[in-house]
């Protein structure tokens, strides 16, 4: 009667995961309660959440932040010289003026670029801070999405409707990833997060 009893267990078992398509479409990783998904869809790619935390100021959570590659990658070199699409998935933990955001990007920018980076990729930068203006800024909970499509460019999405011009050089999607993981990263705790440190 225990065997039948197992066997009838592990049939439920096999049936409840063959039920889900043995899929993990469900698992997320939860940071301050936002959920990110472990996988994201950017080309018709797969990727995988390479890490996820908080960006804080003083003792404020100003947003939570998740960064999908299609391999897992622990370095920033090792990110930057990443192929394939890439997306940051921002979501924000308090109301923030466009001005703010607007400000804190170019601040990141510039701390993480040189003059002769920042001259070349000005045409860039002027188009993505028109996007900026064209928003009145970011509610609580509102989620923004920078990808890099290859072949294509950077492309941001603000709750899933495309906002700004798409930017084609990835030189210039590499100076933003590098606003959180380049030398002087806009917050130095969430750096390790996003390179995947537990």
């Amino acid at each position: 009667m225990t065997n039948r009893r197992k066997m009838m267990q592990a049939t439920a078992a096999a049936v409840l995961l063959a039920s889900s398509g043995g899929r993990h479409a469900f698992a997320a990783t939860d940071v301050a309660g936002v959920k990110f998904e472990d996988s994201a869809s950017v080309a018709g790619q797969t990727l995988k959440l390479n890490g996820a935390g908080i960006r804080t100021k003083v003792i404020f959570k100003v947003y939570a932040l998740g960064l999908y590659l299609p391999e897992k990658k622990t370095g920033t070199a090792e990110v930057l010289a990443s192929q394939g699409p890439r997306r940051v998935q921002i979501v924000s933990l308090r109301d923030l003026s466009s001005e703010d955001f607007g400000d804190a990007f170019m601040k990141g920018l510039n701390a993480n670029t040189d003059q002769a980076e920042r001259t070349r990729l000005l045409p860039q930068t002027k188009a993505f801070g028109e996007m900026f203006g064209a928003i009145p800024g970011l509610k609580k909970g509102d989620v923004l999405i920078v990808d890099w499509v290859p072949g294509v460019g950077t492309q941001c999405q603000l709750n899933g409707k495309k906002i700004g011009e798409t930017v084609p050089d990835l030189a210039f999607y590499n100076a933003i990833l590098r606003i959180w993981i380049g030398d002087n990263p806009a917050d130095s705790s969430l750096k390790p997060k996003l390179l995947g440190a537990s």
